[in-house]
C-alpha cells in the first residue's frame, strides 16, 4: 500500500512537471514567441540569414534602396544611398542588430514562413539560392533627395506625405548615420555616445511643441463653436491669470476677426479664444485629432502627448497657441495639415506599399485606411481659406509657389533653451497643394534654428511642394 502511494505521488510530480511545461509552451507560443521571433538580436534568425539573399527594399518607382551582395560566400546588406535612409529602412547588422524597416519586415525579407519550415518547403530558389521577397515603399526617391538637400545640415524632420491616402512620399530626419556595415562598425561608439542623437528618427520619434501651427486646429474648433464672427482687439499682450501672452516682438494688431488672427497668428487673440473654447472643448479635439494615441505604423511612431489631467485657464491659452506641456512627432503634424486638406478625414500612414516575391508575385499589399474625422467638411473647407490667406498675405509667403494655390501655417515654438532666454526657437511649417485639390501635405521643423517658421522651415516646404506637383 505505502509502495502504491509512492508510486502515485510521483506520477502526480511528473504530471505537474509536464502540464505546467505545456502551460509553459503554449503562453511562450501565444504571448512571447513572436517578440522574440523579431527580436533583433535573435541569433536562429542570423543563422537563417547566412544562407538567404534578403529581399531588396525599392521605392514607389523601382528604385533600389538596399540591396544584398555576396561576399567571400556570405550575403552583406548595401544601401546605396547611405544615410539618406537610415531613419526609414534602418539598418541590418550582423553585430548591431536591425532597426525600422529590416526589422519590423525582417520575416518577409527572409521568406521565414514557419508553417513552410514544419513542412520541409523550402524558400524561393534563385539560381539555386534560397531568397527573400521584396518590399516597395510608398517613398519617392528624388523627394527623399530634395528634401535631404534643402534640409542640409540643419537638425530636424521633413515628412511629405499623400493626403488623401496616407502613403508616405519623403521622410527624412537629421542629422543621420551611414547604415553600411562597415561605416556602421567604425563609428558606433561615436554615433551611440553623440549629442545629437544621429539614431533617433526625428520625423516619427522627435516630440516637439507643435507650435503656431497647433492654430489651424484651433481655428476649427473655434469655428465649430460657432465663432466665427468674434472680434478682438490686439494689443501685443495680454495677461491671464497672472501670465503674459504676447505677439512676436509684441506687435499690436488692433481689431481683428478669427481669420485674421490666423493669417497674422496673433497669440493675443488664440490665447483667448482657448480660454473661451475650455477645457472639454480642447480635450475633446485632442483626442480626435489623434494625440495620446498608438497610432499603427510601419516604424515605431511616437504618442503625441497632451498630458493635462486638469487645465487652468493659463493651460487653455498655452495650448490654443500650441505651447504648454503637449508634445507632437512631425509625422503627425503632417497628418493633421493632411487632414484638413482632405476634407477632415485623417488617413492611416503608410510605408510600405507591397511585397513582392523572387519572381515577381504580389504576396501582400496595403490599401489606404481611414483613421478618422478630425473636424466636418464644412469646417476643414473654411480653415482651409484661412491657411491659403496665411500663404498668400501672412507669415507664409516664402512657401507660395508660382501658379499653384498653397494652404499652410508657420509656427516658431519655445523649447527648453528659449525658457532660459537663448534664441533657439523651433521652426515649423505645415501644408498641402494644391488647396483646392491637395495632392500633397508637408510638415517641416528646424531645430533650435533661432528663427521664425516663416523664414526657415516654409521655403523647404513650398520646395518640395513645387517639385513633387511639377512632374
Amino acid at each position: 500500500m505505502q509502495k502504491n502511494n509512492k508510486i502515485i505521488h510521483v506520477l502526480i510530480l511528473m504530471c505537474t512537471i509536464f502540464f505546467s511545461l505545456m502551460a509553459y509552451l503554449t503562453y511562450f507560443q501565444l504571448f512571447t514567441g513572436k517578440k522574440m521571433e523579431s527580436n533583433a538580436f535573435n541569433r536562429r534568425q542570423q543563422l537563417k540569414e547566412d544562407d538567404t539573399k534578403r529581399g531588396d527594399i525599392y521605392d514607389r518607382n523601382g528604385v533600389v534602396l538596399a540591396e544584398s551582395t555576396n561576399i567571400k560566400g556570405k550575403w552583406q546588406r548595401k544601401y546605396p544611398y547611405g544615410s539618406l535612409y537610415s531613419h526609414v529602412i534602418g539598418y541590418n547588422s550582423e553585430i548591431y542588430g536591425r532597426a525600422l524597416i529590416e526589422q519590423k519586415y525582417n520575416s518577409y525579407l527572409l521568406d521565414i514562413n514557419e508553417l513552410k519550415s514544419v513542412m520541409g518547403i523550402s524558400n524561393s530558389l534563385l539560381k539555386g539560392e534560397k531568397v527573400g521577397n521584396n518590399l516597395y515603399l510608398t517613398i519617392d526617391n528624388k523627394l527623399q533627395k530634395l528634401a535631404n538637400e534643402l534640409l542640409g545640415a540643419k537638425k530636424g524632420a521633413v515628412v511629405a506625405m499623400n493626403p488623401k491616402t496616407g502613403e508616405i512620399l519623403a521622410m527624412v530626419s537629421k542629422p543621420g548615420f551611414d547604415p553600411n556595415n562597415s561605416a556602421l562598425t567604425e563609428k558606433w561608439k561615436e554615433l551611440v555616445d553623440s549629442e545629437d542623437s544621429p539614431f533617433l528618427p526625428r520625423a516619427v520619434q522627435g516630440l516637439y511643441a507643435p507650435g503656431s501651427t497647433f492654430k489651424v486646429a484651433v481655428a476649427a474648433l473655434a469655428l465649430e463653436q460657432d465663432m466665427e464672427d468674434i472680434v478682438f482687439d490686439d494689443k501685443g499682450i495680454i495677461n491671464i491669470d497672472g501670465k503674459n501672452f504676447s505677439n512676436s516682438n509684441k506687435k499690436a494688431y488692433g481689431k481683428l476677426g478669427l481669420e485674421k488672427a490666423l493669417v497674422v497668428s496673433s497669440n493675443v487673440a488664440f490665447s483667448q479664444i482657448g480660454v473661451k473654447l475650455g477645457e472639454k472643448n480642447l480635450r475633446d479635439m485632442a483626442n480626435r485629432i489623434g494625440m495620446e494615441k498608438s497610432i499603427s505604423f510601419d516604424i515605431p511612431l511616437s504618442k503625441s502627448v497632451f498630458p493635462y489631467e486638469s487645465m487652468e485657464k493659463t493651460d487653455m491659452a498655452a495650448v490654443a497657441i500650441g505651447q504648454g506641456k503637449m508634445l507632437v512627432t512631425p509625422l503627425h503634424m503632417a497628418m493633421l495639415a493632411s487632414s484638413i486638406g482632405n476634407n477632415g478625414v485623417m488617413m492611416k500612414p503608410i510605408l510600405v506599399s507591397r511585397v513582392v516575391d523572387a519572381e515577381g508575385k504580389e504576396l501582400k499589399k496595403w490599401n489606404p485606411e481611414k483613421l478618422g474625422n478630425t473636424f466636418t467638411a464644412d469646417t476643414t473647407k473654411k480653415v482651409k481659406n484661412m491657411m491659403v490667406k496665411v500663404v498668400k498675405e501672412g507669415t507664409g509667403r516664402s512657401a507660395a509657389v508660382k501658379g499653384i494655390t498653397v494652404a499652410g501655417k508657420t509656427g516658431t515654438a519655445e523649447n527648453e533653451q528659449t525658457i532660459n532666454g537663448a534664441n533657439k526657437e523651433h521652426a515649423w511649417f505645415i501644408g498641402f497643394a494644391p488647396a483646392e485639390n491637395p495632392q500633397i501635405a508637408v510638415a517641416v521643423i528646424v531645430e533650435y534654428s533661432g528663427g521664425s517658421g516663416g523664414t526657415i522651415s516654409a521655403p523647404i516646404a513650398g520646395k518640395i511642394m513645387k517639385d513633387y506637383l511639377d512632374r
